[in-house]
């Protein structure tokens, strides 16, 4: 199974939803996610199995998020161009992506993916060290991944940074 479109598929992410993530305010609050589920986890110190209460709201969040704003009149900004560009990646079965694009995207994803090792032992132990390592690890290059997918989808339309992206099906190839 491609691991992108699973993820896509278990966060139902259709047209709407996609629409919606690409207002900068779901962008950079979905920031949050990563830090909010480790917190959870976390908490299991403090009040024990009632972890699981903040870890299924942290889980919530990160279902409800990308659902929560409205979408934007413009898509020309870096987080809405992101979302255009991850819409253009999931594409790549049916078109053609350069590929250093897609050697890029993939060296990040898996970079990201490393980073889960260190988190994942950090909350296994309670050592904030690692566990914030960890965090780092898997949120740099997904930062870095949504900012190739703006240069992708610059590339795939030839839709400049200024121009007006009013129209979300228009700017994908």
């Amino acid at each position: 199974m491609e691991i992108f479109a699973a993820a896509e598929r278990l966060m139902t992410m259709d047209d709407r939803a996609w629409a919606r993530h690409a207002n900068p305010w779901s962008v950079w609050s979905r920031a949050t996610t990563l830090p909010l589920i480790a917190l959870a986890v976390w908490s299991r110190v403090w009040i024990g199995w009632w972890a699981l209460i903040p870890v299924a709201l942290a889980l919530g969040w990160t279902w409800l998020n990308p659902r929560l704003f409205p979408p934007p009149r413009d898509r020309d900004t870096w987080p809405g161009r992101g979302t255009l560009g991850e819409r253009v990646w999931l594409r790549r079965g049916q078109i053609d992506l350069p590929s250093h694009h897609v050697r890029a995207a993939w060296v990040l994803t898996a970079t990201s993916a490393f980073g889960a090792v260190p988190l994942v032992w950090g909350l296994v132990v309670l050592d904030a060290g690692w566990t914030i390592c960890g965090i780092a690890l898997v949120a740099g290059p997904k930062l870095w991944f949504v900012d190739r997918m703006v240069w992708l989808h610059q590339d795939m339309t030839g839709i400049a940074p200024g121009t007006p992206i009013l129209d979300p099906k228009g700017a994908l190839p």
